[in-house]
This record gives structure tokens, sequence and C-alpha cells, in this order.
């Protein structure tokens, strides 16, 4: 029942806050491109059928590239990885920052101790230099070494601070009581501790889920990804590497950045949004905000 009461809480702040209304219609969007991507797409993404370098039309509505493949059919085609990557490293580090700083949290002592050490060796760590390197070593990074690399380096700040909300949590009068009912550690943490975290939780997700996208689509552009697939990254590649703004075909590397720049504001806001719900020092200045605006 606690999940359910939450989880109406969110909606009911989701259908009040702006933020929140424009970043969900956003994500929407996008997942309903990359769930149907041959619906959306009115050419073959990969063939090189087409005049190379045409301009706007009916027929290719963002044009071509060098390679005489249409742009609009790509950038819908490079949906769905785009989004796929953001969805499983989300929840992937989200999974592992829950399990961690819950884990540290609740348990304390010696367990604390090692767990909040492993967590700020990861956090000291220059994040994006370390998957350049990880990455490069590897030589081809498919899809789930991708996801796997994203993980391994992401999930750490979102396990500090849902540790760090779990002691404020951790010796709460009803959490006293469930274990002097007799309740498992299980039940205690499932049922009594995770439901109060779930909007900060979510604010995790989203802010795992961002830095996936910019991470890969950073990493394709420079060419340490799997650049025979189709993504926004491998967009970006190889507009890049055929100077497509400098050939007069700029749509061919807006396009996929004006794509991620969409999905990384849907994100933030979302974001942005559940942080109002999780900082409780936010509330007051959103509901003075609201009263002054109203009157």
């Amino acid at each position: 029942m606690k999940f359910f009461d939450v989880a109406k809480g969110i909606w009911r702040f989701i259908r009040r806050d702006k933020k929140a209304m424009a970043g969900s219609f956003i994500l929407l969007g996008l997942l309903t491109i990359a769930a149907f991507p041959n619906f959306f797409t009115p050419h073959d993404p990969a063939a090189e059928v087409y005049m190379p370098g045409a301009g706007l039309s009916w027929n290719h509505i963002l044009g071509t590239t060098s390679f005489g493949q249409d742009v609009f059919s790509q950038l819908i085609a490079g949906t769905r990885q785009s989004m796929m990557i953001a969805l499983v490293v989300g929840f992937l580090c989200t999974v592992l920052s829950v399990l961690v700083g819950i884990t540290a949290a609740y348990a304390g002592g010696w367990l604390d101790d090692l767990l909040s050490l492993m967590t700020d060796v990861v956090l000291v760590i220059p994040t994006f230099p370390l998957i350049i390197v990880i990455t490069a070593y590897l030589k081809s990074a498919s899809f789930w070494l991708m996801v796997f690399v994203l993980v391994v380096t992401g999930w750490s700040y979102g396990a500090r601070q849902l540790r760090v909300q779990a002691l404020s949590l951790r010796n709460r009068d009803y959490l006293l009581a469930a274990r002097a009912r007799g309740e498992s550690s299980i039940y205690v943490i499932f049922v009594e501790l995770i439901p109060p975290m779930t909007s900060l939780i979510v604010a995790n997700f989203l802010g795992a889920a961002l830095y996936a996208v910019l991470a890969e689509s950073s990493l394709q552009f420079i060419g340490l990804g799997d650049i025979s697939t189709q993504s926004w990254g491998t967009m970006l590649y190889w507009a890049q590497n055929n100077a497509a703004l400098n050939s007069g075909l700029p749509l061919w590397a807006l396009a996929p950045g004006i794509a991620i720049a969409l999905l990384g504001s849907a994100l933030a806001l979302l974001n942005y949004a559940f942080d109002e719900i999780a900082n409780p020092a936010l509330r007051p200045v959103r509901a003075k905000r609201l009263k002054v605006t109203s009157s």
C-alpha cells in the first residue's frame, strides 16, 4: 500500500508541476518512437540509394548524408539505442546504488566502512577519462560492454546520496517499532525504509539515465563505440568525419545533437521536479513562489 500511495503522490505532483509534465511528455514521445521506430521511418536508414547531399524536401525531411542516406530515418532509428542505453544504465545504476547505499546505512559497522570506502574511491576517480581508457583498451565497445562500463563508473554518486538519506531514517520511530515487532531486515528495508525514499530513488534513476545518454553519445562521437550501429552518437561521428558543417550538410550534425539535447532536457526537467520532492528545503521555496504568483 505504501508503494501505491507514493506512486499516487508522485502522479499528483507531475500533474501540477510544469517541469515534470513537460519532461514526461517529451520522454513519452521518445519512448514511443524507440518502441516502434519502423512506424516513423519513411526510408531504410542504412540504404545508400538516394542523391548524396540532397537538401530538404518532402521526400527527405532533413536531407540526405554524403553517402546518400536519409537523415530523418537515421535519426528515428537511432532513438532506440540511445533510449535503451539511458533506461538500462539508469536502472542498473539505481539498483546498484540502492543495494550499496542502503545496505551500508542499515548495516553500519565494518560493512558500512567498507562500502563507503569503495564508494569514495569510485567517486574521486575522474569518470569520463576512466571510461575512455576502458573502452579504448577493450577496442570494440558493444552495447552491453558500453552498459557495463557506464554502470561501473556511474553508480557511486547515487549510492552516496541514498546512504545519507537512509542514515537519517534509520532510527525513526516506525523503523524501531518494526524491529521491536521482530520483523526481518528484508521486511524493514523494503517495506519500511525504501518507500519514503522513492522520490530520491527516482531522481537518482533520472540522473543516471542522463549521464548515460551524454557519456554514450560522447564515446560514439569520438569513435570508441560500435560505429556500425544506428544511434545519435554514430550519426555525430560520421557527420564529423565527413565535415558535414563545412560541406553544406548542417542537419546531418545538428539533428542528432538536438535530439540528444531534447532527451537530456526531458530527463533534467523530471530530475529537477523530483528533486523538489526529495529535498524538503525546496518545498517551502516552491510554495512561496506559487503563492506570490497567484496573488
